[in-house]
């Protein structure tokens, strides 16, 4: 490895300036430098003339390499072309000569660094910064260390601009290596240039070809954020809702799916998946968040095949910016209480560690519609990770992770107990018990001559275990997970042409028993891989079992034209053991209009396989018998995988209106399901069916969402949403059940200086579709379609010099709650009884408080 590094010693990189006139001069500049058996990089930029060249100086001179250039008939800064050598060129390859070289002014070269000021005073590169040249119009890229270089005459006006940032024009006047610093407040370096600037909380990027909202740290102190479920109660683009009525369990939404066929992934790692889909969310605390990408589409195929509405990144505290002590304490109305302690420290200029510990307890039990069960479930929570990152001067970064989670909820009727005995008693019980353990790690090479050639590893490993107690359905769930993801990156030939290709392996463990005790049937029946058993006689035990072995290699283009076109372009095959090669092919394109307007198109495809108990929880609690009909196989369930397409637009306009700065983003989205595992609630009340698709189900979605400084620090989101939602339920297209078509949202961002901050949030939602429950008794009827209703949440913050933040909320202030929201609550043992239904706020109005100490 010694070896390899010195061979490196003696690479440099240069520039000079190159005379050209198009494309098939870029070509050939290029091909005559890199048909040098010395130089390993060649670029040349078709607006400024300069070409960027990475060779050994050891072996061959700068000179002899202009000369080469020269006599393929190009001027350059040392040496002219023959005429004849010129004179044999196309003709839209002559160029203008102007004396040696053909150059008119003199080309500097111009360098430096873009640095963001952290919340805690502390400098970080920013990496994908844009600095535009007003004398030629091209724009330059800060690389991962925030460094940027090209050449200019000097004097040398300049925007520099980075997503979340207002622009700012300075000009260069000297050669001096320059520091520019972005700041969130008003602040003094009288070294460097300092940019003084608002960032947005949440924004979408103008500069990434996929359509990715960003929510950053400003934007999830917005609400309390408990956790990852309640950190999208600001944005539009992700509905949040109650599952159910008793477990107190949040789920997403996003274009009108499921959160299911969302991939959810923590610092691109598949964590969360399989059985944790109903509980999940609620295992990621909002403390250790550091900001959350939300992609809508399909997404990149590096990362799986699982993504089909979109995919949800979790970028999680880093050991090496984290802050050194976070304390934050939450209590609210409905006696919930948590605690986060966040610990960071840098052990040397290459280690650092950071533990991020959380703990949560309801201590009384909520009744405020007086139907006899609690409105919020009773338990606590344990969440603990440690983590330590190594980052050297040498190219190499590697992070590490251990996790813990201990989670316990209590639910039902008021009075009941909780405790080893499950056994029905008089009173309707919920206990769910889970336990999790993950490790993941990260191991990753940049090249140090070549900053765009890179390979990294990414591992993680789980365990996941549930045990619960539904009133009659008892269900248990273990699951164990191996993921491997090997990546390559690099160029083909210039910067232009960049990919990624490597392999990934997957192996899923899962062992699920289901017992149902509501019908007059017994039996002990272990169906491994099987599913001709309905599940829901009494006593009668349903085993299914699966082990998921999935190798798989992929490859991504990235084309980043010249002018206004980027392409994204993969496909990925990988092999199931149980269904054999699933081919997924995804694409993104991006046209820039001009620099603030822009227009997104992607299309590709996903695949899954359903967790019919864990991804329909909601119906535990009730009194509906589980089936499963039409089986096509043994494995699983017997049901076939779930394979869709989605295609997307997104038009996104940046503007200054009255000089203040403002976006306007309009999206639209279809999803087509070649098969879906449909989840049908209206068959039977009394009954919960699964099985394959056999017609047609589809979501449409357009959104359109402003967002404007419509006064001087007050920012307005206004958005509306619209869903088609539908499916095929033996043969019937019906509108997915408890699924608003129509959606309104308005927030309002005010701040008082940098000490107070004012947040409010309505959300508007039409009616929703209610399940088929006519055949019920008379009393026990619910109407076709809930009423629309409106919830309202509002926070103030107040912050101290003394590192101390104070805040105070509330969420559905207007105390709309659903009525009745259990069917047959009087009894819950009987056969209409169903906690399922909910398609409004369950509880009343709450109210919360907090505090967090950041050092």
């Amino acid at each position: 490895m010694q070896e390899a590094f010195a061979q490196t010693n003696t690479l440099v990189t240069e520039s000079f300036h190159v005379s050209g006139n198009c494309e098939m001069c870029k070509g050939r500049i290029e091909q005559s430098a890199l048909s040098i058996k010395s130089i390993t990089y060649a670029e040349w930029n078709i607006k400024t003339g300069g070409l960027l060249i990475t060779f050994d100086s050891a072996l061959i001179s700068k000179a002899i390499i202009q000369q080469k250039i020269a006599e393929a008939g190009h001027d350059n800064d040392s040496f002219k072309a023959s005429d004849e050598t010129y004179k044999s060129l196309p003709v839209c390859c002559h160029y203008h000569r102007s004396g040696k070289g053909g150059i008119k002014n003199v080309l500097h070269r111009l360098s430096g660094v873009i640095v963001e000021e952290t919340v805690k005073g502390k400098l970080q590169p920013v990496a994908g910064a844009t600095i535009k040249s007003l004398h030629s119009g091209e724009s330059f890229i800060t690389d991962s260390t925030g460094v940027f270089q090209f050449q200019a005459t000097l004097p040398a006006p300049v925007i520099i601009s980075f997503t979340g940032f207002t622009p700012d024009t300075i000009t260069l006047t000297n050669t001096d290596f320059l520091t520019v610093t972005l700041k969130n407040a008003s602040s003094v370096n009288l070294k460097a240039v300092t940019i003084t600037s608002k960032k947005a909380p949440a924004y979408l990027s103008l500069k990434n070809v996929y359509n990715t909202l960003n929510l950053g740290a400003a934007e999830l102190s917005k609400a309390a954020c408990c956790n990852l479920s309640e950190s999208f109660e600001t944005s539009p683009s992700v509905d949040v809702s109650y599952s159910d009525a008793i477990t107190g369990i949040k789920q997403i939404q996003l274009l009108g799916l499921s959160g299911i066929y969302t991939q959810l992934l923590t610092e691109n790692v598949p964590e969360l998946k399989g059985l944790q889909g109903s509980h999940g969310l609620t295992f990621i605390p909002g403390t250790w968040i550091e900001s959350i990408q939300v992609t809508k589409g399909v997404g990149s195929v590096v990362n799986g095949y699982e993504s089909i509405a979109g995919q949800i990144n979790i970028e999680e505290k880093k050991p090496d910016n984290a802050e050194r002590l976070l304390v934050n304490s939450y209590v609210n109305s409905m006696g919930r209480a948590e605690q986060n302690i966040n610990l960071a420290h840098r052990l040397n200029n290459k280690w650092s560690t950071a533990l991020l510990a959380h703990a949560d307890a309801v201590a009384w039990k909520h009744d405020g519609n007086h139907d006899g069960f609690v409105d919020i479930p009773g338990g606590r929570q344990f969440n603990v990770i440690s983590r330590w990152k190594y980052a050297d001067n040498n190219g190499w970064i590697g992070q590490f992770a251990i996790k813990a989670l201990n989670d316990k909820r209590y639910a039902g009727q008021r009075g009941s107990h909780h405790n080893a005995d499950t056994s029905i008693t008089d009173h309707y019980t919920v206990d769910i018990s889970s336990e999790q353990y993950t490790v993941t790690g990260k191991l990753g090479y940049v090249f140090p001559q070549h900053k765009y050639k890179s390979v990294g590893v990414i591992f993680s490993g789980n365990i996941y275990n549930n045990e619960s107690v539904y009133g009659i359905n008892t269900y248990s769930g273990k699951q164990k997970n191996i993921y491997a993801n090997f990546i390559y990156q690099s160029i083909i030939g210039t910067t232009m042409h960049k990919y990624r290709t490597g392999l990934s392996f997957s192996n899923e463990n899962y062992r699920e028993i289901y017992i149902a005790d509501h019908s007059e049937h017994t039996g002990d029946t272990d169906v491994p891989g099987h599913t001709h058993v309905t599940p829901g006689s009494t006593g009668e035990k349903a085993v299914f079992t699966r082990n998921e072995i999935v190798p798989g290699v992929f490859f991504e283009y990235t084309y980043t034209a010249p002018f206004n076109l980027s392409v994204i372009a993969g496909i990925r095959a990988d092999h199931h053991n149980y269904f054999g090669w699933i081919t997924t092919p995804r694409l993104n394109l991006k046209y820039d209009f001009s620099e603030k307007t822009n227009l997104r198109v992607s299309a590709g495809s996903g695949y899954r396989l359903a967790n019919i108990f864990t991804e329909n929880a909601a119906a535990f609690v009730s009194s509906r018998q589980y089936r499963i009909i039409n089986t096509s196989h043994n494995y699983g369930y017997g049901l076939d995988p779930e394979k869709a397409w989605t295609v997307g637009i997104n038009f996104l306009h940046a503007f200054k209106l009255h000089q203040r700065a403002g976006t306007v983003s309009v999206d639209a989205y279809r999803t087509s399901f070649i098969n879906q595992t449909v989840v049908d609630f209206d068959a039977h009340p009394q009954e919960l069916n699964f099985y394959n698709l056999d017609g047609k189900s589809y979501s449409n979605n357009i959104q359109v969402e402003l967002n404007y400084e419509l006064l001087k620090k007050l920012d307005v989101r206004l958005a509306y949403k619209w869903l088609d939602v539908k499916t095929a339920y033996w043969g019937e297209l019906l509108q997915k059940p408890l699924l608003s078509k129509h959606r309104a949202f308005i927030n309002l961002e005010y701040k008082i200086s940098d000490k107070w901050k004012f947040d409010y949030t309505t959300q508007w939602y039409g009616r929703k579709r209610i399940p088929y429950t006519a055949s019920n008794s008379e009393g026990l009827r619910l109407s076709d379609y809930s009423p629309a209703f409106i919830q309202i949440t509002a926070q103030v913050t107040r912050k101290f010099e003394s590192k101390w933040e104070l805040y105070a909320g509330g969420e559905n202030l207007t105390g709309y709650r659903q009525n009745n929201p259990i069917l047959d609550a009087a009894n819950p043992f009987g056969k209409y009884f169903d906690g399922s239904l909910v398609w409004g706020p369950i509880t009343g109005r709450m109210i919360y408080v907090g505090g967090r100490f950041i050092l």
